[in-house]
């Protein structure tokens, strides 16, 4: 177990070396910060560090760096996440609350965190199965078509086309939006099937045909997942990786193209108190060794709708980063409440 001089001497190190992206020696340490010890001492320390795995030195008679070690007991004892100042709260405020709808939240969304923590964002959509309904709407289009509408908790919008048998009643269309409405609202989509269980059987039987069409097709609404979305942004940020293109950047590049390693990437974030922080080799791709993921749901407060992060190299400001995701993923949950 490290002493708390060490755990000092550690975070010098990470902070530096995150601010200057240069190795960090001992005389610049006792110079920078207020250790209150001498350069041989701190040498010492840098030494018990470097055995137990924390620190590496990348060149013979340069200073050391972090490790993914080392930047794990960073992350987990030596720093604390933060806060925003009232101003940026505000910026993302005002940016975020003049979204108009939910395409137009997760656009913002990436575009923000892309821009506070100058790393690449990604913002997975909100599942239909993690949503529950809040309005379903029957519009006639033409005497035998109809555009049905789901809309859910999460502001997403599904329609649907239903061809009707014969020309349509008004009436009837009008009844079945009453009663659709009151069996579903507020119902969780992934147990609103049986809400609809039997319901064509209470209208009359020459209105049946109709009423089971569409509430065939709205289950199929309620199911149709496809494929899950996200949205990347800030991709040019991984610039401040240096020079080194091939061997850091080209590879997380690619990674970025796949969005089934980037959805695995968000899922252990599965909980709207939580961040999770994944440092290098913690990554479960090699493409991505030398990057770093802050991640956390979005959603109520007991459940996650789902997940936000960025991706961005392990010399990361930590602190700043991660009060940056919690802050933007409780303002995306708000708005997606009030909405």
């Amino acid at each position: 177990m490290l002493d708390e001089r060490k755990l000092d001497v550690l975070r010098a190190i990470v902070e530096d070396y995150v601010a200057t992206h240069e190795p960090v020696g001992s005389k610049t340490l006792v110079d920078r910060h207020n250790l209150g010890v001498s350069p041989a001492t701190v040498r010492n320390d840098m030494a018990a560090l470097e055995e137990e795995g924390y620190i590496t030195q990348p060149h013979t008679s340069a200073g050391r760096i972090p490790t993914d070690a080392g930047y794990r007991l960073f992350v987990d004892k030596l720093s604390t996440v933060k806060t925003l100042s009232p101003a940026e709260k505000k910026a993302i405020s005002s940016f975020l609350g003049g979204a108009v709808d939910l395409d137009d939240v997760v656009r913002r969304t990436v575009r923000l965190l892309a821009q506070i923590t100058r790393q690449v964002a990604i913002v997975q959509y909100p599942t239909l199965t993690r949503s529950s309904v809040r309005h379903v709407e029957v519009v006639t289009m033409t005497p035998r078509r109809l555009l049905l509408v789901l809309i859910t908790s999460t502001g997403r919008v599904e329609q649907r086309i239903v061809e009707a048998p014969d020309d349509v009643d008004e009436q009837l269309i009008a009844d079945l939006r009453s009663r659709l409405n009151t069996a579903l609202t507020g119902q969780r989509l992934s147990e609103a099937a049986g809400a609809l269980a039997g319901l064509p059987d209470t209208f009359q039987p020459a209105d049946r045909a109709l009423v089971t069409a569409i509430v065939t097709t709205l289950l199929e609404a309620f199911t149709d997942e496809g494929e899950q979305r996200i949205a990347v942004g800030g991709a040019a940020n991984l610039t401040r990786y240096g020079d080194d293109f091939e061997r850091n950047v080209k590879p997380v590049l690619e990674a970025l193209e796949e969005h089934v390693i980037l959805l695995k990437l968000l899922g252990e974030a599965t909980h709207p108190q939580t961040l999770t922080v994944r440092i290098g080799h913690e990554n479960p791709y090699e493409e991505l060794a030398t990057t770093s993921v802050v991640a956390t749901g979005y959603g109520s407060k007991s459940e996650a709708l789902a997940t936000l992060g960025i991706v961005g190299p392990t010399h990361m400001d930590y602190p700043s980063t991660m009060g940056a995701v919690r802050a933007v993923a409780r303002y995306v949950s708000q708005i997606l409440a009030d909405s």
